[in-house]
């Protein structure tokens, strides 16, 4: 379907050092990309690159979370027909031991961050008309977890976030939706492999009907809604998550009548 292809088109991807951003990069530019890489790696940057095909893909190595990076940014790209926030930390912490300094270092990169650079960008006219803003979320937005206050809120406000982006660009039929995932295979996955027991893991793993998720089934999903075929969407959140939430309630049923 030419409809999925990206030809020529130039995207920028934040977080492309690594995992879901990484993976993100390597597929669009398949279907024809012109990609910016953005992270503060650059022999990171650089290796997902040499994985990259097509032509014309730039490298731009930046810290987002420094207003100066950020205009650096800016000034470097020109007429964005995607946009594409991967970049992002979980830093888990009980309730009891948020300080200020715990709260701006999650916010600052998982949702002032991103926020600041499109407001950047719209404010600098580097947007084309009709391009598909693309923000990466989670599950745990709508599902906290023990120790996960400062990253589902984080999340949560960038879910709200891309809709606002939705609504004020739609005249320009620039389009704003959000990916929340559940477990996929990224360096935090296999960090938490590390630091808990297999058994845990295990135990996890029985709650994904479909199993844990490939950065791959991340980066296909945020192909398509680049692409034309997506154009009548916006505003949305699409769950990514292997079956996850659809069986919540079926694992506490099952765990009570043994079925």
């Amino acid at each position: 379907m030419n409809s999925l292809k990206l030809n020529d088109r130039k995207i920028l991807v934040t977080g492309a050092s690594s995992g879901i951003g990484a993976q993100t990069a390597i597929t669009i530019s398949q279907l024809g990309a012109q990609v910016i890489l953005s992270g503060r790696n650059g022999t990171r940057l650089n290796a997902t690159l040499e994985q990259m095909s097509g032509y014309g893909h730039q490298i731009i190595t930046a810290d987002l979370t420094a207003d100066s990076e950020l205009n650096k940014l800016v000034e470097q790209v020109v007429g964005l027909d995607g946009i594409v926030h991967s970049a992002g930390i979980v830093k888990p912490l009980p309730v009891k031991f948020i300080n200020q300094q715990h709260i701006e270092k999650v916010f600052n990169i998982n949702y002032y961050s991103p926020v600041l650079l499109m407001s950047k960008l719209f404010k600098a006219k580097k947007i084309n008309k009709g391009a598909s803003i693309i923000f990466m979320s989670s599950i745990s937005s709508h599902f906290p977890h023990k120790g996960g206050a400062l990253y589902s809120a984080s999340k949560a406000a960038i879910n709200a976030y891309s809709k606002t982006v939705a609504l004020e660009y739609a005249s320009k039929k620039i389009r704003s939706n959000v990916i929340s995932a559940a477990m996929v295979k990224t360096p935090i996955f296999y960090q938490t492999e590390k630091e808990v027991s297999k058994e845990i893991m295990d135990k996890l793993g029985e709650y994904y009907p479909l199993g844990f998720g490939e950065p791959e089934d991340i980066a296909n999903a945020i192909s398509f809604l680049l692409s034309d075929a997506s154009k009548w969407i916006t505003g949305v959140e699409i769950v990514i998550d292997g079956g996850l939430t659809a069986g919540m309630q079926n694992e506490i049923f099952n765990s009570h009548t043994g079925i």
